[in-house]
């Protein structure tokens, strides 16, 4: 794929895009490499939504003008309790956090037990570029999250269903952000398709998810074969994927 083209069109609407915002898009590209097209725009749309758009791994609170991007423990377990007390997370049912497993990564992982899913032990891993872009795609793909999958959805018009059925469900409950990562997704879905994004010709041939350390991510990734095809067809490809949106979305 060409990067170029795909960081040009994602420029307008994805800002600041400074050094560690791409490093993070990089990293899910490379992480996500044998995903069809929409599978891919859904992921960095999810990611761009978790993390407030730095597409960088994260702590849970952090906010894209927070100067400091890693604040300590303690300072993201007094921001969760003083938002839980003003009443701020309505689908919180239970303080999670006050253990230290508060959110981390790209897509925000909490607790030991998700974490032994991907064969992560060390919560602080997940700030690991390739190793959060790793449990972004993987997670997504085999609906490690909550149970829902990219490959239960028929995209691109999914991205407009009704919330108890949209792909959102594949990272969070609802959480009122389903129009925002649908924007998102056709963004990222235009640039993915300008920029040439292979055509996957085999599935994975295993679900298993092998473990993750800090010097090789080892990922199964499918035997794949990339169909180059001219920018006409790129172009026609791309208004069938805008058309069959919006009349989804209209209908």
């Amino acid at each position: 794929m060409n990067r170029a083209t795909f960081f040009d069109i994602i420029r307008n609407d994805l800002k600041p895009l400074d050094r560690e915002t791409v490093a993070g898009i990089e990293a899910l590209l490379d992480a996500g490499k044998y995903l069809p097209l929409h599978h891919m725009a859904n992921v960095l749309a999810q990611v761009r939504r978790e993390t407030g758009d730095w597409m960088a791994p994260i702590k849970e609170t952090v906010m894209p003008w927070h100067k400091n991007k890693n604040p300590t423990d303690a300072e993201v377990i007094r921001r969760l309790d003083r938002a839980f007390a003003a009443g701020k997370l309505p689908w919180v049912k239970a303080p999670y956090w006050r253990d230290g497993e508060f959110g981390r990564g790209q897509i925000q992982l909490t607790h030991a037990a998700n974490r032994a899913k991907f064969g992560i032990s060390k919560r602080d891993d997940l700030l690991k570029m390739p190793v959060s872009a790793h449990v972004a795609v993987t997670g997504m793909r085999m609906g490690l999250f909550t149970g829902h999958k990219l490959g239960d959805y028929d995209f691109p018009g999914a991205i407009h269903n009704p919330p108890d059925d949209n792909p959102r469900r594949i990272v969070n409950g609802r959480d009122g952000s389903d129009a925002d990562v649908a924007a998102s997704h056709v963004m990222f879905a235009a640039a993915l398709l300008a920029g040439g994004w292979g055509h996957v010709t085999e599935t994975p041939k295993s679900e298993h998810v092998a473990p993750v350390t800090l010097t090789r991510v080892v990922a199964q990734e499918p035997a794949q074969s990339e169909r180059q095809s001219g920018w006409l067809a790129r172009v026609k490809m791309f208004f069938g994927v805008l058309a069959a949106i919006f009349r989804r979305w209209r209908g």
